[in-house]
């Protein structure tokens, strides 16, 4: 890890690689396209298309295998708790209350961003046209679609997945905090690359999301997880915190 140094009282971003805002850009500017595409039915064939072959290939071995291995991608009772649980550690180890700053950005980032989305791109999941026999799969692939909302405006982009590539990037911070620095690159790219992946292959061979709802969540959560990388946690103020918990936790070993 890099420190983050003070210039003249201010704090200053932590370097993300590539550096500067253009990869930001550039990413939101693919998510803007892909998601121009999706509204003039550009890509509802090949979504279609996968999502055919996808519930024509599922014998039971690999369906309960990808539902394994999908869990790893749910937010509420599993991301969340070992993040904060690894906040606490990490935390008490340092003396410092910065590790749930950590925590909480990642919250509130991921709430005020992947739910409104999911809520205004009104897109159905294609597993909704098993659970409702009148919804045909031409209406389903359809974002902005006039559904009821609700059970047919919610998988636009996958949460799983850009949910993945922001927690599992707090995890992996965390890790290397609580290691003191001594996490093998390995482990941590491991942490980092590997559930992103697998949660893209799962919720489309699931038919949980169609492949363009994981393609998306894959630009939108790269750009999030490089804002949670740029804030500087360790020099953040905390006014009327206590000085003997207001510790650095990332840049020291």
């Amino acid at each position: 890890m890099r420190e983050t140094t003070m210039v003249r009282g201010r704090v200053q971003l932590r370097p993300v690689r590539p550096a500067g805002w253009w990869f930001d850009a550039l990413l939101l500017a693919g998510f803007a396209a892909l998601t121009l595409a999706l509204a003039e039915g550009l890509l509802d064939d090949l979504d279609l298309a996968v999502s055919e072959w996808a519930f024509a290939h599922d014998p039971a071995p690999l369906y309960w295998a990808a539902r394994v291995f999908n869990v790893l991608g749910q937010g509420g009772w599993l991301l969340m708790p070992v993040s904060g649980a690894l906040a606490l550690a990490v935390g008490w180890r340092r003396h410092s209350v910065r590790p749930l700053l950590l925590v909480a950005g990642a919250f509130v980032l991921t709430t005020l961003t992947i739910g409104p989305l999911k809520l205004w791109t009104d897109r159905a999941a294609p597993s909704a046209t098993v659970k409702d026999p009148f919804l045909s799969p031409e209406e389903a692939v359809e974002i902005f679609n006039r559904l009821p909302a609700g059970a047919y405006s919610m998988s636009y982009p996958s949460g799983h997945v850009a949910n993945a590539i922001v927690w599992y990037g707090v995890i992996a911070v965390l890790l290397t905090a609580l290691t003191a620095g001594r996490l093998p690159s390995v482990t941590y790219r491991l942490v980092r690359f590997a559930p992103p992946a697998i949660l893209l292959v799962t919720t489309t061979y699931l038919n949980f999301h169609w492949l363009t709802d994981g393609l998306a969540a894959l630009l939108l959560g790269v750009v999030l997880d490089r804002v949670l990388h740029r804030v500087p946690w360790d020099d953040l103020p905390l006014p009327g915190a206590p000085r003997a918990w207001d510790r650095p936790f990332i840049s020291t070993p």
